[in-house]
Parts: C-alpha cells; sequence; structure tokens
C-alpha cells in the first residue's frame, strides 16, 4: 500500500537507523502502542511515517532522562505537560544528587580518615539530620562552651564566628565537613578545651573591668608572632626579646594586669592551651561549611610564641 499525500513511509529497520534505536526495541515501542505503524505491506509488514521517527527520539530522549514509560506515553499523547512532567523529574534527579553527594563525601572521610564501621555509621547519622536537628546540634554545642559567660560583645562575635550554617543544596567536601563538625562538637574533650579557653577569656576580660571589643587573642599572637616565625628567628634568641614584650603588653592590656612573671606565666598557659589542633581542625571544617577562605592556621605561631616565653621564665 502506498504513503497517504505522498509522506515516505519507513519500515521497523529503516526507521531503527533514523531513530538510532536497536530494531527490538522500535518493534516494542509498536507493540505497545507508543508509536504506531500507518499502513502495512501486503505481506503484512508495518510501516512508519517520518512523524512516527519523530515521536521515537522524542521517545528516546526521555528515556535517557530517566522517564517511565507509561509517563512518556502519556506526555507524547498530550495527556500530560511535558514542562511539569520535566520540573517534577529534576527535582527527583537533584534529590538524587544530594544522596550521592552525601555517600561520595561519607566514603571519602572513610577512606581517608581510616574509620571503623561504628565511627562510619555515627557519621553517616550526622550528616543525614534535618535542618532542625542540625541547628539543635549545633545550639547545644554553642551553649556548653559558651553558655552563661555573660553577655561580652565579644564573646557574642565568638558565637557567630562558630556557628556553621551548612547550604540547603551543599557540595560533597562542605557535606563531609559538616559531619566531621558534627562529629568534632560532640566530643566532650574537645567541649572542655573550648569551654575552659572561653572561661579564660571571659576571666581576663572581667578583671580588664571589660574594656570595649578587642581582637581575638589567637589572632592577636599570631599578628605579632607570624612575621617572626617566616623570617626564622629563633624564639630563644635576643632576636625574638621583642616580640615576647609585644606579646605580654598585648595581653597585660586585656587582662588589666602589670607586665610581669604572674602574667607571663598565664600567658604561657593560655598558648598551650589554645593550640591544639583539635581548635585549627575546627576552624577549617567551619570555613569550609560556610563558603569562608581557609586561611593558614596559626599553630606555627602559637607554638614559637608558646616556646619563646617559656624559654624566659626557665631560670
Amino acid at each position: 500500500m502506498g504513503a497517504m499525500n505522498g509522506d515516505t513511509l519507513y519500515s521497523i529497520g529503516e526507521l531503527a537507523r533514523r531513530t538510532g534505536l536497536t530494531v527490538k526495541t522500535v518493534r516494542f515501542y509498536s507493540d505497545t502502542g507508543i508509536v504506531t505503524p500507518t499502513d502495512r505491506t501486503p505481506a503484512g509488514y508495518r510501516r512508519y511515517t517520518a512523524e512516527a521517527a519523530a515521536r521515537l527520539e522524542l521517545v528516546r530522549t526521555l528515556r535517557e532522562l530517566g522517564l517511565d514509560l507509561p509517563t512518556i506515553r502519556r506526555i507524547v499523547d498530550r495527556e500530560l505537560s511535558l514542562p511539569e512532567v520535566a520540573a517534577a523529574h529534576a527535582e527527583a534527579v537533584a534529590a538524587r544528587l544530594r544522596v550521592l553527594r552525601l555517600r561520595h563525601a561519607l566514603l571519602t572521610a572513610v577512606a581517608e580518615r581510616g574509620l571503623t564501621p561504628e565511627e562510619t555509621d555515627l557519621m553517616h547519622q550526622l550528616a543525614r539530620l534535618s535542618e532542625d536537628e542540625r541547628r539543635r546540634l549545633v545550639d547545644e554545642f554553642l551553649d556548653a562552651v559558651l553558655g552563661g559567660l555573660g553577655t561580652d560583645p565579644v564573646l557574642a562575635g565568638a558565637r557567630r564566628s562558630m556557628t556553621p550554617e551548612l547550604p540547603d543544596d551543599p557540595g560533597a567536601e562542605q557535606t563531609r565537613a559538616w559531619a566531621e563538625w558534627a562529629e568534632l562538637s560532640r566530643d566532650p574533650d574537645f567541649r572542655a578545651a573550648v569551654r575552659q579557653t572561653a572561661e579564660d577569656f571571659a576571666a581576663d576580660r572581667a578583671r580588664a573591668g571589660a574594656p570595649g571589643p578587642r581582637r581575638d587573642f589567637v589572632a592577636a599572637v599570631r599578628d605579632l608572632a607570624a612575621p617572626a616565625v617566616a623570617a626564622g628567628v629563633d624564639p630563644a634568641s635576643s632576636a625574638a626579646d621583642p616580640v615576647v614584650a609585644a606579646l605580654a603588653a598585648d595581653y597585660a592590656r586585656g587582662c588589666g594586669r602589670p607586665d610581669d612573671t604572674g602574667l607571663r606565666r598565664r600567658l604561657l598557659l593560655r598558648l598551650e592551651s589554645v593550640n591544639d589542633p583539635r581548635r585549627e581542625r575546627h576552624l577549617r571544617l567551619l570555613a569550609v561549611i560556610n563558603g569562608w577562605p581557609v586561611q593558614e592556621g596559626p599553630a606555627p605561631a602559637l607554638t614559637w610564641a608558646a616556646e619563646a616565653v617559656r624559654t624566659r621564665l626557665q631560670p
């Protein structure tokens, strides 16, 4: 039988070649009614128009995008709006991507940190917390380390700077950092160390009569000692004397007390307490989670300053 209105008719094999599908797939779509033959030869072989080829190409595209056949059939039959279906599937794909990023982040953390099965399970639970659950965990940590220390504006600023804000659609690195931050924040020893640092700071401020906002202790040490570290100054040498004097003077101003042996002993204790690798890791994790620039940690400056002060306290 001939084509109607002069349209070219195609066999299943020709249709398969035009669309890049297999003959078996074209026959399946034809048998299920997704595309129907326009005509048949005297021997009963099916023939299709160019419109059928276009319909099959659309079907192939939708299948590659992950749509199921019943949905595809309703779309090509104009029973469903393709934009609405696409929007729904885009959200489903986005959710799937979030799951895959989470899995990638956790598997990478397991591989890099050599986690045990129990630690892996804990990280997985922490990474899957809802937004409300994350907020409760953050508030619990901040209350534990900063709560009850007064209304000092510097402490209020510290609370803000210590708050992780995981975005709605975090990347794999942010997800991994969040899970590790959550794990670290639950560590009683780490909480106790941060709390002690905060209490020491509050006590120093109280003794000084709570002057106006000052820069963070660690930031001050880094600013004063980092140039000496970069220059390779020996902390035990006389070249380090001016830096130690500046460190002591800055700390004395914050404490409201004179620069004497007692103050320098207290300064050394502060330097040793804040020079905790977990604290530096905590700051790095916060930067990754919040999308802040990851800066070089203060450990070299703190270590140098502690050694310089310690040397001068020795008899």
